[in-house]
């Protein structure tokens, strides 16, 4: 568990982490990755019931974690290496040939802390609900989580997903939608106008909550607001307001980045806007 000012600084490092594994790579999703920065860390380091020594694709006797939107696999791999379950070095082998760690999570590479294979977008869902119905015949208590972009969820997939865990009370389930309003072709509202997220999940039976994405003391309150929620005969939502490319200026609110890697002097000057920490980089 770590403190508040301790989770903000990880938080920071984890930027780091991206910006640094991305511009290595000349390539990867920049943006979202930075915007969830402080979910991930607040997830990985003081809600989620995990043990990095302990790791298993069928997590048994721990809670689950599905990153649907997996093209911001970065900040998923660094909070994974900052919690032990790879050599935190390896962060520097992005995008590399016969690197675990693919441009999107892979299984096929055997990387600890991955349970399926994302990217094609709008699958992860419909991955945690049998998770979690599996959990609740093993009487296993812990929860499922996942995390969709709000771009994912135009995928029709998602709403048959969001009708099943309401009818059938998946009430193990906690779902995040990173709501940042932006996609690869501009905003939402302008390629497919998400209209009320909130009511949407609420019509299909779900509990809906809201917070906002890059206030770690509201992440935490409000994640363990929904561990509350659960049991109670609903799946649980969380609607998650980020800034896309928070923590660098140049980077913020465009959708341009949802896609680029920065160059030499672009990395140079994030990394001056994010200073380096007591958790030190890879």
């Amino acid at each position: 568990m770590l403190q508040i000012g301790e989770l903000k600084e990880m938080a920071v490092q984890v930027r780091r982490d991206v910006v640094r594994m991305i511009h290595g790579a000349k390539s990867g999703h920049t943006g979202g990755s930075l915007g969830c920065a402080d979910f991930m860390t607040v997830l990985y380091f003081n809600v989620l019931e995990h043990d990095s020594s302990k790791f298993t694709r069928d997590g048994k006797g721990q809670d689950v974690f599905f990153l649907s939107n997996g093209h911001i696999a970065p900040v998923l791999y660094s909070v994974l290496a900052r919690t032990g379950y790879f050599p935190v070095e390896e962060l520097g082998t992005l995008r590399r040939l016969g690197s675990r760690l693919q441009g999107h999570p892979s299984v096929s590479h055997h990387l600890p802390g991955i349970r399926m294979a994302s990217g094609s977008l709008g699958q992860g869902m419909s991955n945690a609900i049998g998770m979690a119905l599996a959990k609740k015949m093993d009487g296993d208590g812990h929860l499922v989580y996942t995390l969709h972009g709000d771009g994912e969820l135009e995928e029709g997939q998602i709403w048959e997903s969001a009708m099943f865990a309401g009818a059938k009370h998946v009430d193990n389930l906690i779902s995040v939608v990173d709501h940042n309003g932006l996609q690869i072709d501009g905003a939402t509202k302008d390629v497919m106008d998400l209209g009320d997220v909130h009511a949407k999940f609420a019509a299909f039976g779900w509990e809906v909550l809201s917070m906002n994405g890059n206030d770690v003391a509201e992440v935490e309150k409000q994640l363990r607001t929904a561990k509350e929620r659960t049991g109670k005969g609903k799946p649980v939502m969380i609607v998650m307001e980020t800034e896309m490319g928070h923590g660098v200026d140049f980077m913020k609110n465009l959708a341009k980045w949802h896609g680029t890697a920065p160059d030499d002097a672009q990395a140079e000057e994030a990394l001056k806007q994010l200073p380096s920490t007591r958790y030190g980089d890879y």
